[in-house]
């Protein structure tokens, strides 16, 4: 049931997967909601400028019709006056044509904004397959258009009717005005079936768009396989993110390691915490931290220690301080400074007793940390297991 469960598409589409489809053409598309559009701006337009292009075209059909002497004797001048003709006739359509141009490109970005890509024009074997296409045929996307085909019908011949119906006397009395007066009433009528068609296609795009946008987000949705595949792909596999962590943890501890011959003294908890500090008077505005660790890292940092005759000096306190609140390649905090300071001096000391002789220096004992940073005062010192010992 449950190998189940995740091959059904029931996740939202990710970020991703939107983005992708969306540079495949993949978009939520109303052809609804394009007649619609281009409707009302043809409708604009001739309610606006309908009188100026009516002229136009009377003025043209007048020439056309109208008998030339010229034309009459001379055959070959005909196609250049129907040249001239058209190019009239296209001229006074021209705002028509483009104001319905414009509709039908720009009401797409009402769903889905700007969108430019060549992928939909690729050839693409696979839709000439004709079992996919009489899937398609039967499919619930087919029975939704052929649902809207019938609305429309049904809105376009009902408003037909019923203008016919409701005006049934005003349109036979078409048949009897003069002309003047009956182009008038034949063109009130007709404002009256388009807006009452503009009505009903207004209904079928709001109910078209949401469902469009339905439809696409459904054909999207994800099952949680995928979503883990996805996830992998985004942040990485797991396990080689793990394995790189390693590594750079290891590349760090090897780096940690290489400096502590270089240190002055490592301080100790004894056997917790090993803490290798380092400092020069030229270039250093306060001692370093180069190595740090616990448990088999704090023993491995002792065992290096001893090998480079590095002193190592037992003190707790400072040790469990030192650990907690510095991190390695940063300077000791200033609370520290006085603390630091004895265990240098004496470090120094017995350095040119090792050297010169005479009396050995006394190591430090009872030295000055606060106690606020020393976590063995706030509870038990939490030990933190490093790389190797994890493995």
């Amino acid at each position: 049931m449950a190998e189940e469960s995740d091959l059904e598409k029931t996740e939202q589409p990710s970020q991703q997967r939107l983005d992708k489809a969306r540079e495949q053409g993949q978009v939520a598309r109303s052809r609804e909601l394009t007649t619609f559009m281009m409707l009302l701006a043809g409708g604009s337009m001739l309610y606006l400028m309908g009188s100026t292009i009516a002229q136009k075209l009377v003025k043209l059909l007048h020439n056309g019709l109208t008998l030339d002497k010229r034309l009459a004797y001379d055959p070959s001048q005909l196609m250049p006056h129907l040249h001239a003709l058209s190019s009239s006739a296209l001229l006074a359509m021209l705002p028509f044509l483009f104001l319905l141009l414009a509709a039908a490109v720009l009401s797409p970005l009402m769903l889905n904004g700007w969108l430019f890509t060549l992928n939909p024009l690729q050839p693409n074997f696979s839709r000439m397959n004709p079992i996919t296409g009489i899937g398609r045929m039967f499919s619930t996307n087919s029975l939704v258009e052929l649902l809207k085909a019938i609305a429309k019908a049904i809105v376009v011949g009902g408003v037909g009717a019923w203008a016919i119906w409701h005006h049934k006397d005003a349109v036979m009395l078409l048949m009897t005005q003069p002309l003047q007066s009956a182009i008038p009433q034949l063109g009130s009528l007709m404002w009256g079936c388009f807006i009452a068609i503009m009505g009903g296609m207004l209904l079928i795009a709001a109910v078209d768009v949401p469902f469009q946008l339905y439809e696409h987000n459904k054909k999207l949705k994800m099952t949680k396989e995928e979503v883990r595949q996805e996830a992998k792909e985004t942040e990485g596999n797991p396990e080689v993110k793990g394995r790189i962590r390693r590594l750079q943890r290891e590349m760090a501890q090897r780096r940690m390691m290489s400096e502590i011959p270089t240190a002055d003294v490592v301080v100790t908890n004894p056997t917790h915490f090993s803490v290798a500090l380092k400092y020069k008077e030229n270039g250093m505005r306060a001692p370093m931290v180069v190595a740090k660790g616990t448990q088999l890292t704090a023993l491995r940092i002792r065992e290096i220690a001893a090998e480079h005759h590095v002193p190592v000096l037992e003190t707790p306190p400072l040790a469990r301080a030192l650990y907690k609140h510095t991190e390695i390649g940063e300077t000791i905090p200033e609370a520290l400074y006085t603390a630091v300071a004895e265990v240098l001096a004496y470090i120094y000391q017995l350095k040119r007793y090792q050297k010169e002789g005479g009396n050995a220096p006394r190591a430090p004992q009872a030295l000055p940390v606060p106690a606020e940073l020393d976590p063995a005062n706030s509870g038990p010192v939490p030990v933190e297991e490093n790389i190797e010992e994890g493995e």
